[in-house]
């Protein structure tokens, strides 16, 4: 029997940043796409470039409730001219007569300007006696006026494939009258967490066991990364249920997940278990809290490995997990919003690892960005991230930081706000 090469045996753990290229380089993006309705749209990416069919506005209309006129008919000698009232335009129903010489329609925001006027002064500008109505002269021709085509003319592209489609793409679509996109099909995501101390919610502890927590994290995040996931439940530390476990989870999902059982305790199967019915590519990065990071693949799923204490797990999924299913769905990627702010509270941190502690961003009283850690750093203190609304960003062999020093934090994205 040929033996596989260790990739966890390296001597030194390798740098996030160059990891998550490598980790990426292993995955492709999904190429079944589907055809769905606008309500069904939201949160999905899509999958085709999108041009307009219409000009945007497909008319010229109004900005202002007010008059709409010829500005050559203005009086260019004076600031006021008083112009001969003969109709109205609302929106969704136009004036249809035809306009005359020195004359204006009374308009409403988003009704169609007539052919033949050019120029609309708002209602506070103007004085009505019957129907003569004295307009202050506006600055210039067109004011008030969105012109036909000025956001977009037809055939000009909108949206570009590999997008999410958030509230204003929703909006853009049903602007230019799509009812239905086509976008990449939803990522199946499977996932458990082993660990006989794991009791389920609601039940008794006994000496030595813990609640199940990190399953209902990872169900938060995975909702928030708007894929279709499966929680197979907690799986007992014994080989053949992982085992049973993993065969399941690979044959009915793009990606398995798991939470524990990455580390090197006797009792930590899932890297034996991996290494027989598939391969691990990566597993201990420099990063902290979340070291036993672990990805490979079994069968044609991928696999992500996390960390079982439960801030460890978080971070592990919001820096490596994320970015690996953003790729997967298709998404263009973004790089993260990074900000310097003024350390408000003293950082104690080892030189080895890049550390994401946690942090409170805010702003001062003069404006400037502070940020201040949430308390003890612990991997196993979830309550730190339900606190905290950015991570504080600490350098591999960066050592303590005092109050004072400008750091890198990087807010949360939508995955955790």
């Amino acid at each position: 029997m040929s033996v596989k090469a260790d990739p966890c045996s390296q001597s030194s753990l390798m740098h996030p940043d160059q990891a998550i290229p490598l980790l990426l380089e292993q995955v492709s993006p999904v190429s079944d796409t589907e055809v769905v309705t606008l309500p069904h749209a939201l949160g999905r990416v899509l999958a085709e470039d999108l041009a307009s069919c219409i000009d945007l506005p497909p008319f010229d209309n109004s900005s202002m409730d007010g008059y709409a006129f010829r500005f050559a008919d203005l009086n260019s000698q004076t600031n006021q001219t008083t112009l001969t009232l003969i109709g109205s335009s609302f929106a969704g129903h136009g004036f249809e007569g035809e306009i005359t010489p020195h004359s204006c329609v009374r308009i409403m925001t988003g009704a169609p300007v007539p052919a033949g006027y050019d120029t609309v002064q708002m209602q506070e500008e103007t004085q009505a006696q019957g129907n003569q109505i004295q307009i202050n002269h506006p600055k210039a021709k067109g004011a008030n006026v969105r012109c036909r085509g000025e956001e977009l003319l037809q055939g000009t592209k909108v949206l570009k494939a590999g997008i999410e489609i958030k509230a204003a793409e929703l909006g853009v679509l049903a602007t230019i009258g799509v009812s239905q996109v086509r976008v990449y099909r939803q990522l199946k995501v499977a996932f458990f967490s082993t660990g006989d101390e794991l009791r389920p919610v609601g039940s008794d502890l006994a000496p030595g066991q813990i609640y199940d927590s990190n399953r209902y994290s990872i169900q938060g995040l995975l909702s928030r990364a708007n894929v279709e996931w499966q929680d197979l439940g907690v799986i007992a530390d014994d080989p053949e249920a992982i085992r049973h476990a993993f065969r399941h989870a690979a044959s009915q999902a793009d990606m398995v997940l798991t939470s524990g059982g990455v580390s090197v305790g006797e009792a930590d199967f899932t890297k034996q278990i991996l290494d027989e019915e598939g391969k691990i590519t990566f597993w201990k990065l420099a990063i902290k809290p979340g070291k036993p990071f672990a990805m490979g693949r079994i069968g044609k799923a991928v696999f992500c490995g996390l960390p079982g204490n439960p801030v460890s797990s978080m971070v592990t999924f919001y820096k490596l997990v994320w970015p690996i299913l953003n790729k997967m769905q298709g998404l263009t990627p973004k790089a993260p919003l990074m900000l310097s702010a003024t350390l408000t509270t003293p950082v104690r941190k080892q030189p080895g690892r890049v550390e994401y502690q946690r942090g409170i961003l805010s702003r001062n009283a003069q404006g400037e960005l502070e940020v201040a850690i949430t308390g003890s750093q612990g991997s196993g203190m979830l309550t730190s991230m339900s606190l905290a609304n950015c991570f504080v960003l600490l350098e591999q062999f960066q050592g303590d930081t005092p109050v004072g020093t400008q750091v890198t934090v990087e807010p949360f994205n939508s995955v955790l706000c």
